[in-house]
């Protein structure tokens, strides 16, 4: 013998929420959310930009001062890894940012063309 229960008597089942009539995955919700997203990364990238082109110019303007090898050695390593950090935070944003603006556009032009599928009541 089994230990199983049996299944719950379907006036049993606790009710599920009414499904709307949008198209499920291409939802004006959805799309909303990826244009913020695109908003908000793109403000980043700029913000990201500036402080990248503000650090390049303050860099150029004050040079290393030193007879020592080793602190001009030391100072353009650490110059070049303070503007690659900023250099890759600039185009990591900037491409999500164009991903999800992308993402949004090709969910709106699915739904507008009729290529998503209908969430049925039943699912």
């Amino acid at each position: 013998m089994t230990n199983e229960t049996p299944p719950p008597a379907p006036d049993q089942l606790p009710a599920k929420p009414p499904v709307s009539e949008t198209l499920g995955e291409l939802s004006f919700g959805r799309m909303a959310k990826a244009f913020l997203g695109s908003g908000v990364a793109s403000a980043m990238a700029m913000v990201m930009y500036r402080i990248l082109s503000s650090i390049a110019l303050t860099f150029a303007n004050k040079p290393v001062t030193s007879d020592n090898v080793t602190v001009i050695n030391l100072s353009a390593a650490v110059r070049t890894l303070v503007m690659g950090v900023f250099a890759l935070g600039t185009g990591v944003f900037g491409i999500a940012a164009m991903g999800l603006m992308l993402l949004a556009l090709q969910m709106l032009f699915y739904r507008l063309t009729g290529r998503g599928q209908r969430v049925s009541v039943g699912e």
